[in-house]
């Protein structure tokens, strides 16, 4: 059902996306670049270095630190498209004014888009649980603790009412957390490496143990790692002169971040053996911090991962929350009060935490990692064929960057889920059918797969 949309948000601008007028809640220039560059990585060091880091060891083998360096640089390519369409049309609705100018306001778009939040609100589960796991680790109880989903879903009814009280909360709460994130997680990195003499040696393995098809399959999570940056497009809208500011923020974040996980991962590395890491895969900077810094270390590290989880999911639900009501605001998706007053944006974050909440409860890490990576993977692509194909020309974008990023996302989403069809073809199977029926839900509610000119039927 389409309504509500035009008399939701009276006595808020209007943003003006392809001739068509959206009444909003969007506060022009309430997010500074600092802000930004803040909220981008605090969703990007969120979970990434907490969560993934023993994934990726998993999949990687002994050399996994270079793979947070293969997903910075990959990420750099994506980033690229992000970068010039931002700084060309700056939007609250980033992903899917991008989608939209590609493709029309057909179901593609929406799906694409959709599957974009879908991807964010995946990551805010993947947050959650590893907050559940960090915080018990004092207690000796592992990532299987049930009560590890109910302190996740704890997180997340925490990161909704902070949200639901406004943007200068949420900016200030972002900030103050990301500079404690990031300088605690340096401190960690330099700390651990200086136990152990600064002498990183690969995680015990011998070069047959290398796999190569694993280690870039590991590149999805690492990429994964660092998705965060596109948060700051859908809030580009929300920043101070975002012609400038979005795609400095953007590459602010993303070169912020190799240096953050690099610096760590190299820590984890010199502290713990290969086998070590992936059997505290759930909580492996914790394992680490015990034999390199000793009690004291591990309890910091403890309340690292408690502010790094905490602030990056602030910031996620910010971000999808506002992705989604852009969505129902452009009618590319259908809208439900269920009962509810106020906002769209308000009733979309109950969505998105409910959504969040829910897969917090029945998926444990791994699988939410590598669903959110094969969604956000196929959206990414979408992105650059629809950019590459359309409007390359127009904001002066390079096609062969365009080309190279679609094939090296191509090439890790294909040796990924092939590598998941080996160890956990559920996980498969579920990613296929959800973006399948994302799809079709799409293309029943909008009646076509593409159009030649955006809301040329509103």
């Amino acid at each position: 059902m389409r309504h509500d949309i035009h008399d939701t948000f009276p006595g808020h601008a209007g943003i003006e996306t392809d001739g068509h007028t959206m009444k909003s809640d969007y506060q022009a220039n309430s997010i500074s670049l600092t802000g930004a560059v803040s909220m981008g990585t605090g969703v990007m060091i969120g979970a990434g270095i907490f969560a993934l880091t023993g994934q990726i060891a998993e999949l990687a083998g002994p050399l996994f630190p270079l793979s947070f360096v293969a997903g910075g640089i990959v990420t750099g390519f994506s980033a690229y498209t992000y970068v010039k369409m931002s700084n060309a049309f700056p939007s609250a609705g980033g992903i899917a004014m991008i989608l939209q100018k590609a493709y029309g306001p057909g179901a593609i778009a929406a799906a694409a888009s959709l599957l974009m939040a879908l991807s964010m609100v995946i990551n805010e589960s993947l947050v959650a649980r590893t907050f559940g796991t960090y915080v018990l680790r004092p207690f000796n109880l592992d990532a299987g603790s049930t009560l590890v989903p109910v302190l996740g879903v704890g997180l997340i009814v925490f990161a909704y009412l902070v949200n639901i009280s406004g943007n200068r909360s949420v900016g200030l709460f972002s900030v103050v957390m990301a500079f404690l994130k990031i300088g605690g997680i340096a401190v960690f990195g330099i700390a651990a490496l200086a136990a152990s003499g600064f002498a990183f040696a690969p995680a015990s393995g011998s070069p047959e143990t290398i796999p190569i098809a694993g280690f870039t399959a590991s590149i999805a999570l690492s990429i994964l790692a660092f998705k965060g940056f596109t948060t700051i497009t859908n809030s580009g809208a929300e920043i101070v002169d975002p012609h400038r500011n979005v795609g400095r923020t953007i590459v602010f974040s993303i070169a912020i971040c190799v240096v953050v996980y690099l610096l760590v991962a190299f820590a984890v590395g010199s502290s713990l053996s290969l086998d070590e890491i992936v059997a505290a895969k759930d909580y492996s900077l914790a394992e680490a911090a015990e034999p390199a810094l000793g009690p004291y270390g591990f309890y910091f590290t403890i309340a690292l991962a408690v502010v790094a989880t905490a602030s990056g999911l602030l910031a996620s639900v910010f971000a999808v929350s506002r992705m989604l009501a852009m969505l129902t605001e452009m009618e590319m998706i259908p809208h439900s009060h269920f009962g509810m007053s106020g906002p769209i944006r308000e009733h979309t974050l109950v969505y998105t935490v409910v959504i969040a909440g829910l897969l917090t409860v029945f998926f444990d890490l791994s699988r939410i990692a590598s669903l959110g990576a094969f969604f956000y993977l196929v959206m990414d692509i979408l992105i650059h064929w629809g950019v590459f194909r359309r409007l390359r020309q127009e904001i002066g974008a390079s096609g062969w960057v365009l080309v190279t990023a679609i094939a090296l996302d191509t090439l890790v989403l294909g040796v990924f889920g092939a590598t998941k069809l080996q160890s956990d073809p559920l996980i498969v199977v579920i990613a296929v059918v959800a973006i399948t029926a994302v799809f079709a839900y799409e293309r029943i509610f909008l009646s076509r797969w593409t159009a030649g000119k955006p809301h040329a039927d509103h």
